[in-house]
């Protein structure tokens, strides 16, 4: 199984196979076995979610050099996540270039999530078998280095409601107190309140930014180091 020189997806993956068979098996979805042994995805995603797994909670290193293992983890689940596989994968239209069996594509299986998300993990996994880590760490710096600096108010949020769930409090409330700019780059603030505290505000690009500007506000204002 081989593909023709020059596919259009090293383009968006900014890499050339020497091997071009392993892009090809990467893009093979299970649903085109006809019989044990034909060549699917399922090797190569095993391999390219470990590597994964590896290059990004090396990201998490360096950008957090003085992080405790309790602050990464959540920031490493919610990195290499399946929503978020499948969010990068669709950026690099990668259901356009998988391979389903009869029937499938009318189904929609190239587009599904899980899909998208394990497929994802064989273009990475075929990137270290063709190439070396080096080949894999290039492109998953490039995809997931905003990311990690995206990925870190989200935790403030879930920071926030542990704490207040592990004294038995209330859970947050958040609410949108105004909106301003223009309708294709709106600008929301939040007003977050908690049992005994202060209210407080932040703004963002979105309802959800904002809400977790807010919430590591009020863990800074409470005094936990989000």
């Amino acid at each position: 199984m081989t593909l023709a020189p020059g596919h259009p997806l090293e383009d968006a993956l900014a890499y050339r196979f020497a091997d071009s068979g392993l892009l090809a098996r990467a893009l093979t979805h299970t649903s085109r076995k006809q019989k044990r042994g034909d060549p699917s995805y399922e090797r190569l995603e095993f391999l390219g979610d470990r590597v994964l797994g590896l290059l990004v909670a090396e990201l998490l290193m360096e950008r957090f050099p003085d992080a405790p293992e309790g602050k990464l983890a959540p920031r490493l689940a919610a990195l290499v996540s399946g929503r978020t596989l499948a969010g990068l994968a669709r950026e690099l239209d990668l259901a356009s270039h998988v391979k389903v069996g009869p029937g499938e594509d009318v189904a929609g299986t190239h587009e599904r999530d899980s899909v998208l998300a394990d497929c994802l993990e064989a273009v990475i996994g075929a990137m270290y078998r063709d190439g070396g880590l080096e080949a894999a760490r290039a492109f998953v710096n490039a995809r997931w280095t905003q990311l990690v600096e995206d990925v870190e108010p989200a935790v403030a949020k879930t920071d926030l409601q542990e704490w207040l769930q592990k004294r038995g409090l209330p859970l947050p409330t958040y609410e949108v107190v105004e909106r301003t700019g223009p309708a294709h780059a709106p600008e929301f603030t939040i007003e977050l309140t908690v049992s005994g505290r202060d209210p407080v505000r932040a703004s963002g690009a979105s309802k959800r930014e904002a809400e977790q500007a807010a919430a590591a506000a009020m863990l800074e204002q409470i005094g936990v180091d989000a």
